[in-house]
Order: C-alpha cells, then structure tokens, then sequence
C-alpha cells in the first residue's frame, strides 16, 4: 500500500512539474520544442557539414532574453524534487520485508529502475552545475555539484574540466574528449569479429556496465594522449598545473562518499547496501553512457579533422534524441542537447523553449531522432563502428559499419 503511495504520488509530481515547464519562468508559456510525429517516422539525412549561413549572436538573438536567466529558488527545486522522490523510494524498501513472499522480488526490480532514473537526474542537476549553469554565483555551483556528484562517486572538478573541453572540441578527432570515433585503419583487430549481433550485445553489455568508471580511470574511448591518462590523476595530461588542486578535491571528495559507504555497508550489510544504493547506482552509468553516446553518434552526424572543423559546426555536429517521460526525469538533457552545446549556460527549464526559438533559424542543421533510445543505441552500435573521409570535400568524416 505504501509503495502504491509513493509511486502515484511521484507521478503527480512529475506531472505537477511538466506544467511547471510548460510556463516557463515568471508564467511565460513555453511550448514543447517539436512535433514528434512525423519527425520520428522518416530516416534523418546527412546533416550539412558547410558552414553554417547564420552566426551564435544569430541564434542567441532569436532566444526570448528571459531563458538564460537562472533562478536560484528553481533551480534548487529540482534538487528538492529529486531528493524527496529518491527518499520516498527508499522509505517504501523498508516495508518490502512486511510483505508475503515472493512480492518483494519483483518490487526490488521496480525500485533499481525508477530509483536509477531519478538519481541520473540528480547526475544531470550536477552537470549544470559543472556549467555554471544552476545559479548566478560560480561558488555555489561548484558547491552543489562537487556534493551532488561525490555522493554519486564522481569526481566533480575532474570531469567537469574535461566535459569543458568536450564541448570546447565537439566532433573534433584529434581534440574532442569522449566518443571519439577511429578511422578504419586504426581499428582493433577483434573489431570485425564483433560486428555481429552477438558480438555487438556483449560490446553494448560491457560499455554500458564499465564504460564509465574505465572512461574516468583509464580514459578509455576518450581522446589520444601521449601517456597514461585518468580522471583520478591530478598530473594526468587532461589538466594544466593550476587545475591540480581541484583534482586533489575531487579525488578527495569522491573518496570520503567511498569512506561513509564502507561504514553504512558495515553497519548494514554489503547486501543491503548493494540493493539500495549499488544497484541504481549501476543503471545511473549505464544511462550516462547511452544518453552521451546518442548524443554524439549517428550516421548523420559529421565529424572533422583539424583542417576544417570549427567550434559553430562541431557545436551543432550532435543529435536530440526522445526518451518519452525520461525526457522530463532526466531534465531534458536528451531532447534539447543541441541548445546545450551552443548555449551551455542555460538552465535546463528554458532549454525547450530554447530549441524551439532555435529550431527555424538552424533548420537542417538541426537533427532529431525520435527513435526509442532503446532501438537507437542497438542501431548504432552495428551501423557506427569506424568514420571514413567523405567522398567529396576533405576535413569531412562519415560513420560506416562495413569491413
């Protein structure tokens, strides 16, 4: 009865908070972005790789002045809204043991998927913060978010600097950060091996269990360096002489959440521990890699070498995607990411209204994909395995899949 409680109240708050979003700051209407339909039912073509026919200044123009304004009282209702659902999810798992066998086995499932959910959300709120994005005071942002993400064991200054740098380079192979993506000639010799359905289920299942903590700890599908790089490492080539103290308080941060884990593990038990908060926190990472993968792989998408790739083109070299009411859990990181990377300070409540401003003036140059996030990540992983040199201009790269 009271997880019956918890659920629909949670979904009324969800609601509550759609309406909220759809008004915008000080009652502005604000309207979805897109109309779905239609949009999602025919392929996506190549998006232009030219240079654009319109400026930022352009696109910031035709933005309503009110979506970069960032309210301090909204933005910490989100945290509060995330929290008190998180909280509630836990307090309904105390009373699983109250219930007859074999009820609590199927509920356990229940929880680690919408508790999973609700904390990528809390993930998202930390990225904002990451850029400057939460309120009008760099101090407290860097606050909220090295707190939010600790407990999340990430090292908040860490990835914060190289996520900087990703959108500073975005769809750059040599300087982009994060999926980047290898010509033919540099792929691994299994590669062909695994470009079947099985070899791509066991790739997919091993990037979205350890992709994230073997991208923070060894860099891997991140950028090339020319020696050891870790997000853990406070000299690792990733970060200047003058960004080593943050690392340090990442690092040490990150650790302290480790530390109170061990005393609630042995307080509680490494079994409970690992039900409440291990498993979500398994489907946060494995969210963290789908959501960024779509984000930036598709066959539609171009990618540049340093002969012609500009910060405008790269910039818009990324994808919207539709996660259905995950758009709304997540805080619309997945269906307005391309006003994200032009305009990453903006707060995530504006950011639909946003797209929808941006939307005419970017025209093809705005791409969408509203295939479920499910289906998209099982086509991508067999149709963009290696980037080819487009047939007609140089600096120009295509995905393929065909060995």
């Amino acid at each position: 009865m009271l997880l019956e409680y918890v659920f629909s109240f949670s979904l009324a708050l969800f609601c509550l908070h759609e309406s909220e979003e759809t008004m915008g700051a000080g009652g502005r209407v604000a309207s979805a972005p897109r109309e779905i339909s239609g949009e999602q039912q025919k392929p996506l073509s190549r998006s232009p790789y030219s240079k654009p026919p319109f400026t930022v200044g352009e696109l910031k123009k035709a933005i309503p002045p009110h979506c970069f304004e960032r309210s301090l009282f909204c933005s910490f209702s989100y945290v509060a809204r995330d929290f008190f659902l998180a909280f509630s999810l836990y307090t309904a798992t105390t009373y699983f043991h109250l219930l007859p066998h074999p009820i609590p086995y199927f509920l356990w499932p229940i929880y680690w998927a919408l508790q999973g959910c609700i904390l990528t959300g809390v993930w998202v709120i930390a990225h904002e913060c990451g850029h400057h994005a939460f309120s009008d005071y760099q101090w407290l942002d860097d606050l909220v978010g090295l707190t939010l993400h600790s407990a999340l064991l990430v090292p908040y200054f860490s990835w914060k600097i190289s996520h900087r740098r990703h959108h500073s380079n975005t769809a750059s192979l040599e300087r982009d950060e994060v999926f980047v993506p290898k010509p033919k000639s540099k792929m691994a010799w299994c590669s062909k091996y695994l470009n079947n359905p099985l070899g791509r289920a066991l790739t997919l299942l091993i990037t979205l269990t350890l992709g994230w903590p073997l991208y923070l700890a060894f860099n891997v599908s991140g950028r090339h360096y020319d020696r050891f790089a870790s997000h853990y490492n406070p000299y690792a080539p990733i970060y200047s002489n003058r960004e080593r103290l943050l690392i340090y308080l990442s690092d040490a941060c990150v650790f302290g959440a480790t530390y109170v884990l061990y005393h609630i593990a042995s307080v509680k038990g490494v079994g409970w521990l690992f039900c409440v908060y291990g498993v979500p926190l398994l489907i946060v990472n494995s969210f963290l890699v789908t959501i960024t993968y779509l984000q930036h792989t598709h066959c539609a998408l171009p990618h540049y070498d340093s002969s012609e790739w500009d910060w405008l083109r790269g910039a818009l070299a990324t994808v919207d995607r539709d996660y259905g009411i995950l758009n709304k859990v997540f805080h619309h990181i997945t269906d307005t990411h391309v006003t994200h990377h032009l305009f990453s300070t903006m707060p995530h409540y504006h950011a639909m209204e946003a797209t929808k401003a941006v939307k005419p003036l970017l025209g093809e140059y705005y791409q969408f994909d509203g295939t479920p996030f499910y289906k998209a990540l099982w086509r991508e992983a067999g149709e963009c395995i290696y980037v080819e040199p487009d047939e007609h201009q140089k600096g120009v790269y295509w995905y393929r899949s065909n060995f």
